[in-house]
């Protein structure tokens, strides 16, 4: 991949009526492919005041107290992919809102190459409530994927913050 100049977004929730913003999360996410060429992202699937849906999203999380940004990226790595990872670089920042909970996002995005897989460590909650699965994609499926499930309020709001993100890394 060509270095290309960080991506920088701004996104509105056009789904649900902003009333206001009572809390910021720092996010790390990434777009991880392997040598063969596939793209790694995490299945969920909801039921909660988003409403139900089957989502596709990038591996990530929020920063803990105290990490870097790149650690924070290799734990939430290993917690949901089980991946070890080289990181290449960062694609950019997406600064987006969920309107429905009253948050700003605030997404830093990094391309990743897998160097090993182990088992992953998902919270209770990553298994019960959104079911958390792995998905491995070409990126014609991934953005297919994306598109199929931008037909839900939260997907289309995955959609418009990680469509660009996964563009600008398959450059």
């Amino acid at each position: 991949m060509k270095q290309e100049p960080e991506l920088r977004l701004e996104l509105e929730d056009t789904q649900w009526p902003r009333t206001s913003v009572d809390h910021d999360r720092l996010i790390v996410r990434a777009i991880v492919t392997d040598a063969e060429g596939y793209y790694y992202f995490v299945r969920a699937e909801r039921d909660d005041e988003f409403g139900r849906a089957t989502l596709i999203e990038t591996s990530g999380g929020g920063v803990e107290a105290g990490e870097d940004l790149q650690t924070a990226l290799r734990r939430e790595l290993r917690e949901e992919l089980g991946a070890e990872v080289e990181i290449c670089c960062k694609l950019g920042v997406v600064s987006d809102y969920y309107n429905l909970i009253r948050r700003h996002n605030l997404n830093h995005y990094y391309l990743c190459r897998v160097v090993s897989f182990g088992e992953t460590h998902l919270t209770a909650d990553e298994l019960a409530c959104f079911h958390l699965s792995t998905l491995r994609l070409t990126y014609d499926e991934a953005v297919r994927e994306y598109e199929t499930r931008a037909s839900t309020p939260l997907g289309r709001l995955i959609a418009n913050r990680e469509l660009p993100i996964l563009r600008r890394a398959a450059l």
